[in-house]
């Protein structure tokens, strides 16, 4: 369905929708402060628009990097951008992805973005690069829009966000990282399969975390042979459980030839980084075998630049390419693929710590101290409480 223009604006109010009791949303104020919790009474819902009441929300390496002040945002800020939760008011004629119309009491994820789909990007198939893109967890609220991100007991959705109707079968701990991680290994793999058959394919994928091991889990499953390389050995045994064939410490000499030995493949068809960390993209880059594709999808904070050999890429035929954000497509294929095989793999046990709400600082810290895969934030102590 088409929608119009998004700006930092909201969309004219259609109507107001009153919250007894408010929504909260924990606001941060930038790095080194701790998060001020806003009640919000109401909301303006817009044309296209939908109120959403958060089940739970996961926190992603983005936000880490934001309160530690790797990577530049506005304030003040609701960070939070993977979630699962349920409708609670809806413009009238806003549709899922698959079509239906969207109502009250469904249970949904939505995309990290919202997208006009009618600029140049958009009509290109680009939207997670549209001239007025909108992205939640990432944005400085706004009158009438202060519920624009996850670590909140709501969240309000703009015209032109992608939402899937999930259903009740999945736990919210496999569901909510779905909305960024889920998605960005999905349209990892969408990326290299436009040029290598990843069924076919022997994988490398560098870094253990939540897209590592689900983009392992993903490839695996459809057929391919998997080396994931992490220094972590617990993320390590944790890639075995998600499909890996080898799992190796790329820290090692040559271990990653020794894993590609073992393996009985030439050479890496399709090679994920996943980690962000210079050193690995290049291992990467020298990874890739004739023909082949790299996929970067981890570097999404400053680094150091990466030295480059044209002539290796061009007398190897290989292709590099980046993926940020995701399609529409893409979360719904995440959410497909997650509905059908998540009780194959041990994805319920990625979230390995929950907080309530108003513990937001220290479920930051918890993430950022890195042990668990993905640390959860529950509103629905918030709820309760009051």
């Amino acid at each position: 369905m088409a929608s119009p223009a998004l700006t930092q604006t909201p969309a004219p109010t259609t109507r107001s929708v009153c919250l007894t009791p408010p929504a909260l949303a924990m606001v941060w104020t930038g790095a080194g402060r701790p998060h001020e919790t806003v009640a919000v009474p109401g909301v303006g819902l817009g044309a296209g628009e939908t109120l959403v009441q958060i089940e739970l929300a996961t926190v992603c390496g983005s936000d880490i990097h934001t309160v530690e002040g790797r990577r530049a945002a506005p304030t003040p800020l609701v960070l939070g951008h993977e979630y699962v939760g349920r409708v609670v008011d809806v413009a009238e004629g806003v549709r899922a992805v698959d079509g239906a119309v969207v109502q009250v009491g469904d249970r949904v994820v939505w995309s990290i973005m919202a997208s006009c789909r009618d600029c140049d990007r958009c009509r290109h198939g680009v939207p997670q690069k549209c001239r007025s893109l909108v992205k939640y967890g990432h944005e400085r609220i706004q009158p009438r829009w202060e519920l624009t991100g996850g670590f909140a007991t709501h969240a309000h959705l703009r015209a032109g966000t992608t939402i899937v109707r999930v259903g009740e079968a999945l736990p919210a701990e496999v569901l909510a990282p779905a909305a960024c991680g889920s998605a960005t290994a999905w349209a990892a793999l969408a990326r290299a399969d436009e040029v290598v058959d990843v069924d076919d394919a022997t994988v490398l994928i560098m870094g253990a975390g939540l897209i590592g091991l689900t983009a392992c889990a993903m490839a695996s499953d459809r057929g391919a042979t998997v080396v994931v390389a992490d220094p972590d050995p617990a993320r390590r045994a944790l890639a075995t459980r998600f499909g890996a064939a080898q799992a190796v410490d790329p820290t090692g000499r040559r271990a990653l030839d020794s894993a590609l030995a073992a393996t009985g493949a030439a050479e890496f068809d399709v090679v994920l980084e996943a980690s962000g960390s210079p050193r690995a993209v290049q291992a990467a880059i020298d990874a890739v075998g004739v023909g082949g594709v790299v996929v970067l999808v981890g570097s999404v904070f400053p680094s150091d630049p990466v030295p480059l050999d044209p002539e290796r890429l061009v007398r190897g035929l290989a292709t590099i390419r980046g993926v940020h954000n995701y399609t529409p497509r893409d979360l719904d294929g995440a959410l497909g693929y997650l509905r059908h095989h998540a009780a194959e793999h041990p994805f319920v046990e990625l979230v390995s710590a929950r907080y309530p709400l108003a513990q937001v600082d220290q479920a930051l810290a918890a993430a950022a101290a890195g042990k668990a895969v993905r640390v959860a934030i529950d509103p629905r102590d918030a709820q309760r409480r009051r």
